[in-house]
């Protein structure tokens, strides 16, 4: 019987070639100029999860973009794994920061990645690690080695806020019935320290627009005599964090558990050097919350950050104007035990309650999420951790993420099912930024690290 390593061997070529062509489809879904895209990738899934053997495979149309359900059912006793990806991908802007057309992947060499990676828009996020489970899937099944029932439900609105998935989740509770829910959009610690997930912070995501005159006006008539609603944002934004980088929202903090020094020591055990982070993005000191560690205030505390600030003239040349309004794009990420509505609510009071006379103030809240933390001591980590060791030959250390998937929560809530977070990406990878990338090595150490998962879950469930 054909093992894993072999059989990646033998079709390594394809599995890159296959992802490459995935990759080349732009499905962002934050652009509705891209609609088409989006949903050519939707069907590319649906034909890739079909020839990697389920035996169903459904495209559900939703009110924005369709969710990819596949399935493969060998015995209704046997515990059932449901994987969970999604297939859009964010915007590539800017583009001219690009080393190479994002939607044009390449495979280069790089100091990390000596065996290659693949760059484009997606490769990592979350195009690569997705496909890595349909490939697992196609070793399986066509080696006769599938231990488990396994479903897959493939979104393409993850980047967007997964607005459509909670209504489909609840009313396919049946279809979607599992033991553990498999997601790879996470990352590890380094390709010799592998790592696995086990906390995520929650988001709020809000935009702000100030507003002073009816028009915009001439700077050296008006100047000094009327609002200028750009020096008001900024001076809004500027005082939402004190002199310790400590947020100034009124009750932001109430529900954020802190960690005991135990915790945070364990925490402390995971390999770090803050010269080679500096270095990497070429930074002469970390920032941050006063009393916190870097690894801690980008995994256990809760921030907020400006996104995106817009306002006036921007075009080449000068334009002596006092802009009619400012606008500003804002994410809270948020740690759990905060809920993401009560904290969208805070922000918008207080943000309101700053605002000096001779401007309006407008919040609109785009879209959020809970934060999680799974366990450690349970069957689906023990699996988890024992495939981790079978290929890389240590312990995976269990790692708390900055980032967010709102949806995890959401899938507890309605599915009463525990996730586990296999990542195979890295903090390098630049995903969301200019030249996103995904190691080969990663690529294809996933496809083979994931088929020992189903072993031992399925073994250790049945003990």
């Amino acid at each position: 019987m054909q093992n894993i390593e072999d059989y990646i061997s033998d079709n390594r070529e394809r599995f890159l070639k296959e992802l490459i062509e995935l990759l080349r489809i732009p499905s962002i879904s934050a652009d509705s100029a891209f609609s088409q895209d989006v949903l050519d990738t939707a069907d590319a899934v649906k034909s890739a999860l079909e020839e990697a053997g389920c035996d169903l495979v459904e495209i559900h149309e939703t009110d924005g973009y369709p969710i990819v359900y596949g399935e493969k059912i060998i015995d209704p006793n046997l515990p059932t794994i449901l994987v969970y990806g999604h297939y859009d991908v964010q915007p590539p802007d800017p583009v001219e920061l690009w080393e190479s057309p994002p939607f044009e992947p390449v495979i280069k060499e790089t100091a990390i990645h000596p065996q290659g990676a693949i760059f484009a828009r997606g490769a990592c996020d979350d195009k690569g690690q997705m496909y890595m489970h349909v490939k697992a899937l196609e070793f399986m099944v066509k080696t006769d080695q599938l231990p488990c029932n396994v479903k897959f439900m493939i979104e393409g609105e993850e980047e967007v806020g997964s607005n459509n998935l909670a209504t489909y989740v609840s009313l396919n509770k049946e279809k979607l019935k599992n033991d553990i829910i498999l997601i790879s959009d996470t990352g590890m610690i380094a390709n010799d320290v592998p790592s696995i997930t086990t906390g995520l912070r929650g988001l709020s995501y809000v935009e702000v627009e100030v507003t002073g005159p009816n028009r915009d006006l001439h700077s050296g008539l008006y100047g000094g005599a009327v609002a200028n609603p750009i020096n008001i944002l900024a001076k809004m934004i500027a005082s939402l964090h004190d002199e310790n980088n400590h947020i100034t929202i009124p009750g932001f903090y109430d529900k954020v558990e802190e960690l005991s020094q135990e915790e945070r020591a364990e925490m402390a055990k995971a390999p770090f050097s803050l010269e080679n982070y500096q270095k990497a993005l070429d930074i002469e000191t970390v920032y941050g919350e006063k009393g916190y560690s870097t690894n801690e205030r980008n995994s256990i505390r809760p921030t907020l950050d400006v996104n995106g600030i817009w306002g006036g003239y921007t075009g080449e040349g000068a334009k002596t104007v006092i802009a009619s309004k400012a606008y500003a794009k804002i994410s809270m990420r948020l740690v759990p035990h905060q809920d993401w509505q009560e904290i969208t609510e805070l922000f918008q009071k207080h943000f309101e309650a700053i605002a000096p006379k001779g401007v309006k103030v407008k919040v609109t809240p785009h879209h959020g999420g809970q934060g999680y933390v799974t366990p450690i001591d349970t069957i689906a980590y023990q699996a988890a951790s024992k495939a981790y060791e079978t290929t890389f030959g240590k312990k995976p250390i269990p790692q708390r993420s900055g980032g967010s998937i709102p949806i995890v929560s959401l899938f507890e809530k309605e599915l009463g099912s525990k996730t586990i977070l296999m990542g195979f990406g890295l903090d390098s990878d630049a995903i969301h930024s200019p030249n996103e990338h995904f190691g080969v090595w990663n690529y294809l150490k996933g496809i083979e690290t994931i088929p020992h998962f189903y072993e031992y879950f399925t073994e250790m469930k049945k003990a």
